[in-house]
C-alpha cells in the first residue's frame, strides 16, 4: 500500500486526538501506519512541517466573512477558538505551528485580521501587530481553556472561578473579543 501525504496527516490528527501533542511523535506515528519513520520524511522533512499540515488540517473550517470590520473579527476568532477546541490540544498544536511559522491557514487568518484592522483605520504599521494581538489572545485563551478541560476531566479539584464547568468560558471569550475590537476602533487614524 502506497502512502500518502494525507493519511499521515490524518494519523497524525487521529493521534493527536486521542493521545495529545506530547505522545505526537514521528516514531509513534509511523509504528501507527506501519512503516519506517523515513517514510514520513518522504513527506515531511521534519516534525514541524508534519505539525503545520495537522494544524492546517485543524483549521480547514476557518473562514473569512463578509461583514462590518469589527463582526469580522469576532467571527473569524469565534471559528478560530470552535476549530481549537475540536481537537485535543489545538490551540498548543496550532501556537506551536504558528510560532514555526509552518501553517498556512493562519497565515491566511492572519491576513485576513490585518485586514480588518486596516478597514478599521488602524495605520499599515500596525494592523499587523492587531492581527497578531488577536491571534494571541485567542491561542492563550483557547489554550487555557483546554488545560481546565482536561483538569476537570480529571476530575480535579478547582475553585469555581478556575473550573471550566462554573464558568462559561464562551461569555468570557466573547468579552475578550469585544475588548480587542473596541481597542482596535480607538487605534483609527484621525483626519487631520
Amino acid at each position: 500500500m502506497q502512502l500518502h501525504k494525507r493519511d499521515v496527516v490524518d494519523a497524525a490528527t487521529t493521534l493527536l486526538d486521542n493521545y495529545g501533542m506530547a505522545d505526537l511523535s514521528m516514531r509513534r506515528l509511523a509504528r501507527e501506519l506501519a512503516v519506517s519513520p523515513g517514510a514520513l520524511y518522504w513527506h515531511f522533512a521534519n516534525k514541524q512541517q508534519l505539525l503545520g499540515a495537522v494544524a492546517d488540517r485543524i483549521l480547514a473550517n476557518v473562514d473569512d466573512v463578509s461583514a462590518d470590520w469589527g463582526v469580522r473579527v469576532a467571527a473569524i476568532c469565534g471559528q478560530l477558538r470552535d476549530a481549537l477546541l475540536s481537537h485535543t490540544d489545538g490551540a498548543e498544536l496550532v501556537s506551536a505551528s504558528f510560532a514555526a511559522g509552518q501553517s498556512e491557514a493562519m497565515a491566511q487568518i492572519l491576513s485576513w485580521l490585518a485586514d480588518a484592522a486596516a478597514v478599521a483605520g488602524v495605520d499599515s504599521a500596525h494592523a499587523a501587530t492587531a492581527a497578531r494581538t488577536v491571534l494571541y489572545y485567542v491561542l492563550g485563551f483557547t489554550a487555557d481553556e483546554q488545560s481546565r478541560l482536561q483538569w476537570d476531566a480529571a476530575g480535579a479539584d478547582l475553585p469555581d472561578e478556575q473550573s471550566v464547568l462554573g464558568a462559561d468560558p464562551g461569555r468570557r471569550f466573547d468579552f475578550g473579543v469585544q475588548l480587542l475590537v473596541d481597542g482596535i476602533a480607538a487605534r483609527r487614524i484621525l483626519p487631520v
